[in-house]
């Protein structure tokens, strides 16, 4: 485990105090847990970019011309 030491607003240090005694977690536990769900969206985001930029539009237009043209299921319509 790697030690970091942050400087946070008190405000925000109270808030994260009540939450770890709701949660029943320590603080750190629930930083760590925080940063991690974190970088796991910035980390789908990227994905997400890099996938973007490898599509063809030929390739979507394709797939979208091969599906059913049917209406919407009950409760899917917009």
């Amino acid at each position: 485990m790697s030690t970091l030491s942050i400087q946070i607003p008190e405000s925000l240090a109270d808030q994260l105090r009540e939450w770890a005694a709701k949660e029943g977690v320590t603080v750190d536990q629930l930083l760590c847990s925080a940063a991690a769900e974190k970088l796991s969206a910035l980390m789908t985001v990227e994905h997400l970019r890099q996938r973007a930029l490898r599509a063809k539009r030929e390739d979507f237009l394709a797939f979208l011309n091969a599906s059913p043209d049917v209406p919407p299921l009950p409760g899917d319509e917009m």
